[in-house]
């Protein structure tokens, strides 16, 4: 069952996700959230106090061989654990009066998992993304949250859609393009959406008729060979950061 819950339809169909690492589990049991199961060493679940070991269902001692086995990593931790999803239900008012990113089709569990962090950093509690981008619920999203996912929202809703009513409603869509205004002289607000394309495509031009302010990264004055753009992870933390800057001198 656990090993199971790498692929995307089991954990949608179960609600059920992975939590791998010695941190990541005390800390999420420690922030308040209870697991349905925790597979670890005798060793590492002797040494835990009653307030982590408490926070599971149900406890199991495993060797490391059974946990290589079910671990979605090369080289497993002490410890993973089985957790319900979170059941919170997305409103068209969270847009408001808050700075949200959108993420079209960003597909490598790495990115979506700094980006994560990066949101939770910067104050950004919700995360909205395109039905085709990777899934929250990835292991190796968690993995590269360190945590953060804990605090931060992972919506997916059709981006055509919600851009174009968030436009409609005097919400800002900026986006982040090649073609854009520096980041560091653009007029940028404490609400709105920032909107970040696919790691080698883009904005698509079907979401770029929703964006009301286009930004950019300045970079080298000459074309550098391979430096064409910047990670989309990368490219968030620059401008989420720059957002977070000027709306705390507002």
């Amino acid at each position: 069952m656990i090993l199971s819950l790498q692929k995307r339809k089991v954990r949608e169909d179960n609600s059920l996700f992975v939590i791998e690492g010695d941190k990541l589990v005390r800390e999420y049991i420690l922030a308040g959230n209870r697991v349905m199961l925790m597979a670890g060493k005798p060793e590492w679940i002797d040494g835990e106090p009653e307030a982590v070991i408490g926070g599971a269902d149900e406890v199991v001692t495993v060797n490391y061989e059974e946990l290589r086995r079910i671990s979605s990593l090369r080289t497993p931790h002490n410890v993973l654990a089985v957790a319900p999803m979170r059941k919170a239900q997305f409103s068209d008012d969270s847009l408001r009066g808050r700075l949200t990113p959108v993420l079209e089709c960003v597909q490598d569990p790495g990115n979506l998992g700094t980006i994560i962090r990066i949101a939770a950093w910067f104050g950004m509690g919700n995360i909205i993304c395109s039905p085709d981008s990777v899934d929250f619920y990835n292991p190796k999203v968690i993995q590269a949250t360190m945590g953060a996912f804990m605090h931060v929202n992972v919506w997916y809703r059709p981006l055509e859609e919600l851009l174009g009513s968030a436009a409609g409603d005097g919400i800002p869509v900026y986006g982040t393009t090649t073609d854009g205004e520096s980041v560091y002289e653009s007029d940028l607000g404490t609400e709105g959406i920032i909107l970040f394309g696919n790691e080698s495509k883009g904005i698509s031009a079907g979401l770029l008729q929703h964006v009301t302010s286009r930004i950019t990264i300045p970079g080298p004055s000459k074309p550098v060979a391979g430096l064409e753009s910047l990670n989309v992870s990368m490219a968030a933390a620059i401008v989420c950061s720059e957002f977070f800057r000027r709306g705390s001198r507002q």
